[in-house]
């Protein structure tokens, strides 16, 4: 069986811990091979206690799960003394290294499927790295335009229309054929995860989804059309619904997922009901690729505080996504 690929996320962030914390756990199964620094890794270890030992391999087809054993793609070779919980250039720098790797991997067939530790956006840009996220890092080298980000958990799944934009440029940049894409994406990789007829539920961009043109004409204008474009296709849309009751609405069971227009309306909902099973899934790639639900926490990197419950269901949802 070809192993998931990890990358190990911001060597200054809870990201070593995380991925040592899961490789050790007895719930994780399958086969992976972790994207990183193994000198990083063994400080990890170090203060989690996990008791692991690492062992270098030359390609993914040599990785296997073997209990106390994780194999590592070395992709840099860092300081001893690289501060924890701090934004570092070169943290950043190899961070971004991690993920072409795993992407080129992917890409190449030789791992079932990609599954991100966290980055720091703004260490990224200190170690000269052109992207803002993972998002856009996947999507510009795997040579894909038709993406976007789902946010699922147990009880609630939101796919972005706009992602990592200011709030001015997000609205700026929706119109009908961005909105319309985004419905498509989200129809087809619910029908690929095994619902037969997903119903999606578009969000409103303005209070009350506009009120009819009284707080703003985008939902009239952009979303409505997106909107009945996408039922005479077939799929099963509607709205723009207001946003401030439509995440409880598909939360109770009424809708499948819910198409938010911009990071945080969407991400809030998600992220209020539990950041421990929260997965980031970026649909539109021509591979499988997760994450964990939240950020780098470098209020707590290196205090062994850190809770892989994420990673391990980001590996779950990996897993199941790409079951034969």
């Amino acid at each position: 069986m070809k192993p998931i690929a990890i990358t190990m996320g911001d060597p200054c962030g809870i990201g070593p811990e995380i991925v040592v914390r899961a490789c050790a756990d007895p719930r994780l199964t399958l086969p992976v091979v972790v994207i990183g620094d193994i000198g990083v890794l063994r400080r990890a270890d170090r203060v989690t206690g996990a008791g692991l030992e690492f062992r270098p391999v030359a390609s993914a087809g040599r990785a296997a799960r073997t209990p106390g054993t994780v194999d590592v793609l070395p992709e840099s070779d860092l300081p001893a003394d690289l501060p924890w919980g701090v934004l570092d250039a070169r943290a950043g720098a190899a961070s971004f290294r991690y993920v072409r790797r795993g992407i080129e991997l992917a890409l190449a067939g030789e791992v079932r499927a990609l599954v991100t530790a966290p980055v720091n956006k703004e260490a990224l840009r200190l170690g000269g790295v052109p992207y803002p996220g993972h998002t856009e890092i996947l999507a510009d080298l795997s040579g894909t335009d038709d993406y976007a980000m789902m946010m699922a958990n147990e009880r609630l799944r939101v796919v972005l229309v706009t992602v990592h934009l200011s709030l001015r440029d997000a609205i700026d940049s929706l119109d009908v054929d961005r909105e319309l894409g985004t419905i498509r994406l989200a129809d087809r990789t619910l029908r690929r995860g095994g619902l037969a007829s997903p119903r999606l539920a578009v969000a409103g961009l303005n209070p009350h989804a506009g009120e009819n043109g009284l707080f703003g004409d985008e939902d009239l204008r952009i979303i409505a059309p997106a909107v009945r474009a996408a039922r005479e296709e077939g799929i099963d849309a509607s709205g723009p619904w207001p946003a401030d009751t439509v995440f409880m609405r598909a939360r109770a069971g009424e809708f499948d997922a819910v198409v938010a227009q911009y990071h945080d309306q969407g991400l809030i909902p998600v992220k209020y009901l539990g950041l421990e099973d929260g997965v980031n899934i970026t649909i539109g790639l021509p591979f499988v690729r997760t994450s964990v639900d939240h950020g780098t926490a470098f209020g707590i990197a290196g205090t062994g505080a850190a809770d892989h419950a994420a990673l391990l269901t980001a590996l779950r949802h990996a897993a199941d996504l790409t079951r034969p």
